[in-house]
């Protein structure tokens, strides 16, 4: 597994399992330039460059690729059946997607804003597994053609707007630091088998909600040959591929997203 990311200053790496080198020793100046070769399976290793590794503990990560690098913004909803259950939903027969705008984003570490309590006095948090698209292409069959890599990411709602009316969807999940991601890309080797893959929302060290992808409705696959039929995937396009389970958070409480083998993002909430 290699890995691509940026440091909280900007500064582009590209990093495995032992650390972090400079991307530019790889011959990359930014991360989204590197996102073709990723696709491909073409990303060289650290340890194919000349740089020394700097382990990850010593490294304060941002972004993992620039704001100005991203492009559309996905988010799938009631992509688990037991989630769907909880807020009283149907099951789904088609991936019900939403889009977040990029003022949403921000990075590891937070913070996660509450808006006024007057605009909204009860937000979730939601832990996801991010896929990240790494070239243009369009009706798909095989969607590893476009998938550069993964990512753990958590998403927010504003639970009291949605339930006052499900066409605030947009409106709920758009207020600004309610999408972090980070620290990395996780570039696997080979297409990875997530069935046994686990994904948890934590808040404040506990675990309030978990599933196995195996129990999603739509994989991350399908998900990525799905919205291609709609519209043309561009590198830079992230697809956020649902949430098995929401927490309610709070001033001062510290949120974490973590997705089994691909890795985890912490914000605190303030």
């Amino acid at each position: 597994m290699n890995y691509l990311a940026r440091t909280a200053a900007g500064r582009p790496l590209l990093g495995d399992g032992e650390g972090f080198v400079p991307l530019s020793a790889a011959g990359f100046e930014h991360v989204a330039d590197a996102l073709s070769t990723a696709t491909a399976g073409e990303l060289p290793s650290p340890e194919d460059t000349p740089a020394t590794r700097v382990p990850a503990e010593k490294i304060t990560f941002g972004l993992p690729i620039a704001l100005e690098a991203l492009g559309k913004l996905w988010g799938i909803g009631l992509n688990y059946e037991e989630h769907a259950g909880d807020l009283g939903e149907d099951r789904p027969e088609e991936p019900a997607s939403f889009m977040k705008p990029k003022t949403a984003v921000t990075g590891p570490g937070g913070p996660i804003r509450l808006p006024p309590a007057e605009r909204t006095d009860r937000v979730t948090a939601e832990a996801e597994l991010a896929v990240l698209i790494g070239k243009t292409g369009s009706d798909v069959d095989d969607p590893e053609e476009l998938i550069a890599g993964y990512l753990p990411v958590i998403d927010m709602t504003a639970e009291d707007i949605l339930e006052r009316n499900p066409r605030f969807l947009t409106r709920a999940k758009s207020f600004d630091a309610f999408l972090v991601f980070g620290p990395a890309i996780a570039i696997p080797d080979s297409p990875p088998e997530f069935e046994e893959t686990a994904v948890r929302t934590e808040v404040n060290g506990e675990t309030v909600a978990e599933n196995r992808m195996k129990n999603m409705l739509f994989s991350p696959r399908e998900l990525v040959s799905f919205h291609s039929r709609v519209m043309t995937l561009e590198a830079g396009d992230l697809i956020s591929t649902g949430t098995p389970g929401a927490g309610v958070i709070a001033t001062g409480d510290r949120v974490r997203a973590e997705v089994e083998g691909i890795g985890s993002v912490e914000a605190d909430v303030v």
